[in-house]
């Protein structure tokens, strides 16, 4: 369990892509806290979503804090571009180069706060020596690269040893994929404080729906404080 404030993040990836500004301006005006921002190369992850360049002209539609993960290898090379377009947080995964400690330094030289993903078959202990330096560790509760997938049940116990590993830090613990209502609670219980939520808030790509489900994952979190 964590007291420190629950984040609801949005995912772009689960939006409709042939209106993307309308997309991010409504979960902005729906409630979210960040915006979660998913950049795939086809290469690390089987997909491809956009760069730079698309990420700097939504940027512009909202003040809310841009969330980029990146699951791109190697990835050391776009840091720059994407703090540039306005990342605010970015996060690399442990898997996607030789140099994580290196990789960290060259985020925290661009200004921006340092996160961390770990995939489902990557143990928490591959950051006991980089805990230090990040500012959020992400763990996938989905094997990256698409969106709508199922939450892996046993991503509950990583969240645990995640808390765990975190302890009193100032950091925060986030989790992506498969979250809904149903299982936010649980989560949060097990640490969790920054929920990433594509299609749980974007299915059907109508933006009246989106402030209440955006509500809906956020009240389900919230109780685990009650």
């Amino acid at each position: 369990m964590t007291n420190r404030p629950i984040r609801i993040a949005p995912s772009i990836l689960s939006a409709d892509f042939s209106r993307l500004g309308e997309e991010v301006a409504a979960i902005d005006a729906a409630g979210a806290d960040y915006i979660h921002v998913d950049i795939m190369d086809g290469h690390f992850v089987p997909n491809i979503t956009f760069g730079p360049v698309v990420m700097a002209s939504v940027r512009k539609i909202t003040k809310k804090p841009f969330d980029v993960h990146l699951m791109i290898s190697p990835v050391d090379y776009s840091i720059s571009a994407f703090a540039k377009a306005g990342a605010d947080i970015i996060t690399v995964h442990a898997e996607a180069g030789p140099h994580l400690h290196r990789t960290l330094q060259a985020i925290r030289a661009e200004g921006k706060k340092a996160g961390v993903a770990i995939n489902p078959a990557t143990p928490v202990s591959a950051l006991e020596n980089i805990i230090d330096d990040i500012d959020l560790l992400l763990v996938m509760s989905v094997n990256p690269g698409f969106g709508g997938q199922t939450f892996i049940a046993q991503s509950i116990a990583k969240i645990r040893q995640a808390k765990a590993l975190i302890g009193s830090r100032n950091i925060d613990l986030e989790v992506d994929g498969g979250i809904t209502p149903g299982n936010a609670r649980a989560v949060a219980e097990a640490g969790v404080n920054v929920f990433v939520a594509g299609s749980s808030v974007y299915g059907g790509n109508d933006p009246t729906t989106y402030a209440p489900r955006i509500a809906a994952i956020r009240q389900a979190a919230s109780t685990r404080l009650a």
